[in-house]
């Protein structure tokens, strides 16, 4: 063919979900597409096409954030990723349709108030019990019941708490109470009896978990506790956070859908092993956020990535 060669929206769209989407190795896409056009496309070239999508979702982006601080709930995690043999971290931030992927370098507050979200958000996020949201006093907090679940199933099995396996089986109980009611919430006398329940609980289990040896003179820093211990107190300190659900109909008693969001990273991770560049993960961030939410909102991927090169994302977005 003589003359210079064009790609169309369709090959680029083709190219980068199996890319990101489906998570093929580059060089593997680069033999798929020769094999189907008898031309040979370098993989800077289809590197190319991921970055320009990137850039095109920059609006989309913005407009996805202020679609999220509008939400009464949102769901929060994160997860690492390797990039360029170093650790970093993605932060998911879900609610509704929408989904937002972020890369930083570290984990903190820092992070957080780089991506300037929960900073500005006065709704309520569901997370892990990781502490740096709680130094967010302007929003509500939720803690995973799944998590807590998990962690009072092997205090029971492992120790034989009567204590644990009651509080798992109160949070289990008011789980499905709440899912059966009309307002997804318990009432203000049920919200009454179920604090009064907890805490009765909690008390019984302070007299049957075993004692706290004094620290040692002159040793510093903080005195090491049972996995039993720790799990109590997080239970007594942050009760708010643990009942938010049975209180708050927009509250989930878990936070699978930020986890779910977050797991095809992880499998991007060993498929690949790690990005190169971070550029390139910040792309693969962007990208798998924006298909994510179209793809909740019903878009074929090929589409979607169509609508984002013609300059119509942020379009999608406002509807």
């Amino acid at each position: 063919m003589h003359g210079p060669l064009q790609y169309g929206d369709g090959l680029k769209a083709f190219a980068i979900n199996l890319l990101v989407c489906q998570m093929v190795a580059l060089n593997r896409v680069q033999k798929l597409l020769t094999s189907m056009l008898d031309v040979v496309i370098a993989e800077a070239t289809l590197l190319k096409f991921v970055l320009r999508l990137h850039l095109a979702l920059e609006t989309w982006e913005t407009q996805a954030k202020e679609q999220l601080l509008r939400a009464p709930a949102i769901h929060v995690d994160e997860t690492s990723l390797r990039v360029d043999q170093k650790n970093h971290w993605i932060l998911v931030y879900s609610a509704g349709d929408a989904t937002l992927k972020f890369l930083h370098r570290k984990r903190g507050k820092e992070t957080i108030e780089s991506i300037n979200l929960i900073p500005r958000y006065g709704g309520a996020i569901v997370h892990d019990c990781w502490s740096s949201y709680f130094a967010y006093s302007d929003c509500k907090h939720g803690l995973c019941g799944s998590h807590l679940l998990r962690e009072l199933t092997f205090m029971v099995d492992a120790h034989d708490y009567r204590w644990a396996r009651h509080m798992k089986r109160l949070l289990q109980l008011t789980c499905m109470s709440v899912l059966n009611s009309a307002d997804k919430k318990l009432t203000a006398i049920e919200q009454a009896n179920l604090q009064k329940r907890y805490r009765a609980i909690l008390t019984r289990g302070e007299k049957e978990l075993p004692v706290i040896p004094p620290k040692p003179s002159g040793k510093r820093g903080k005195l090491a506790k049972s996995d039993a211990h720790n799990l109590w107190e997080r239970l007594k300190t942050h009760e708010a956070a643990v009942l938010l659900f049975a209180k708050d109909p927009h509250v989930a008693f878990t936070n699978n859908r930020a986890e779910q969001d977050l797991r095809m990273a992880k499998v991007k991770q060993k498929v690949s092993g790690c990005f190169r560049a971070e550029d390139y993960a910040h792309a693969y961030c962007r990208i798998s956020s924006y298909l994510q939410t179209m793809a909740n909102r019903g878009y074929n991927p090929l589409i979607a990535i169509q609508i984002a090169l013609a300059g119509k994302a942020a379009s999608i977005g406002r509807e």
